[in-house]
């Protein structure tokens, strides 16, 4: 039997070979993971032009995964450094890519991501529409806007994050409630002008049954943006948000239908005590489906140091049932990041997605806490290294103060507890000062 995506072969009862990869890299029988997509419970992004992709799944029971975004802009047009954040990347082991350019011709760099990227690609189409398409934004019609979605989709684009949910009704329930920022979702915001200025519905919503098609060819996943998630803590949870995820919810049925897979994606800013809630209203209304969460960034007081307030947020949103993390670097708010945002971004998001796996009980999680911790007792610094999420900066913090006994760290010294307690136990005596 032929199958045009992952989920349209798991209904009929097909493990594909995405399925087989998927299942051996969460140690799980590759029938439960074909059960999980077919449900819509878990996609595998696997668009069927990009044969560099190591598959990955997204969705309940599996690890949490990550995303890093990155791309040019008008200001900063270097695609020689947008490349070294994608190495930087994939040596980091994120499973997922966003190439968010928004300036010029960008389907010659995408191209180049996508032959040679094993993790995920995703694209945002709204924001290329304009460089694409060489038209002001008042001027593209909606067959426009579906010819940018098929040329991602030619290119071997595996998800796309489609703006469909901020249809009229949305709009009204917005403009009625008011808000402090406002809509802060770029692709959102250029939907909202784009409306307002002709008058007509959201295009992504009005042709919806048109974009599966084009994803349903190509097995795109859609990823149902937030267009109207909060910008900041005061905007949260309000009737803009909800009234928006309600329509995502009925959207996610619909391309199921089609065979389509869906992530739904989530809010920005919230503070904590809210968090754990709105994960479990967003699988309520969107029937499980996988979720795509941006931090969620729990203060909006910290600027230069939003990769620790949306990792204080990540980890607790993938804790109660987000399945994706999206990263977020010290630069947001402030200007693109650079490779040693990137990083930190990275980095952060991963302790996240891990400490999460943790609490969710995910097989293995803790398997290597435990091997770090074996290691640790022993003081095996080189294991140590070796286990560390960062063992490069774990190694250079080490030895940038190297102690006089090996056995020790420069911060305690002879009296590093596990050297004190390790000797006493092995029947020695303890000897804090030098003998001469």
């Amino acid at each position: 039997m032929q199958y045009h995506t992952q989920m349209e072969a798991a209904k009929a009862g097909i493990v594909t070979p995405q399925m087989e990869i998927v299942a051996q890299k969460e140690k799980m029988d590759p029938q439960r993971i074909r059960e999980l997509v077919a449900s819509g419970q878990v996609a595998i992004p696997a668009n069927i032009r990009h044969t560099s992709l190591s598959p990955e799944g997204i969705g309940g029971g599996l690890r949490t995964k990550i995303n890093v975004n990155l791309g040019i802009s008008g200001d900063c047009q270097n695609y020689d450094t947008e490349m070294e954040k994608v190495r930087l990347a994939i040596d980091c082991g994120c499973e997922a890519i966003m190439d968010l350019s928004n300036y010029g011709k960008t389907n010659t760099f995408r191209q180049k991501l996508i032959a040679q990227s094993p993790a995920m690609i995703g694209t945002v189409p709204m924001y290329d529409a304009i460089g694409y398409l060489e038209k002001e934004l008042v001027d593209i019609t909606a067959e426009d806007f579906l010819r940018v979605i098929e040329a991602h989709a030619q290119e071997g684009v595996d998800f796309m994050t489609i703006h469909a949910g901020i249809n009229r009704r949305a709009v009204e329930g917005f403009r009625r409630e008011g808000r402090l920022t406002n809509i802060v979702s770029r692709g959102g915001s250029l939907l909202f002008a784009w409306m307002a200025m002709t008058g007509n519905e959201n295009p992504f919503y009005e042709y919806y049954d048109q974009v599966l098609d084009i994803l349903r060819e190509y097995d795109v996943t859609i990823s149902l943006g937030d267009a109207l998630r909060p910008g900041c803590i005061a905007d949260s949870t309000d009737a803009g948000q909800i009234g928006e995820l309600i329509e995502l919810g009925h959207l996610t049925k619909r391309a199921w239908e089609r065979n389509v897979q869906v992530m739904v994606e989530g809010p920005g800013h919230m503070a904590m005590d809210e968090i754990a809630a709105n994960m479990k209203l967003q699988k309520r209304l969107c029937h499980n489906a996988p979720f795509y969460v941006l931090g969620p960034i729990v203060t909006d007081v910290a600027p230069g140091y939003d990769h620790i307030t949306s990792a204080i947020g990540g980890a607790i949103a993938a804790a109660n049932g987000a399945d994706f993390l999206c990263y977020v670097t010290p630069a947001e708010h402030l200007r693109l990041p650079d490779l040693d945002d990137v990083r930190e971004g990275i980095m952060a998001s991963k302790i996240a997605a891990h400490a999460a796996d943790i609490a969710k009980g995910i097989p293995g999680a803790r398997d290597w806490d435990n091997r770090m911790s074996d290691a640790r007792r022993r003081t095996d610094w080189e294991e140590m290294f070796s286990l560390a999420m960062d063992g490069e900066k774990a190694r250079r913090y080490f030895e940038s103060t190297p102690p006089a006994d090996r056995h020790t760290c420069s911060m305690c010294g002879k009296m590093c507890a596990l050297r004190t307690t390790n000797q006493i136990l092995e029947g020695k005596t303890v000897a804090l000062w030098d003998q001469k």
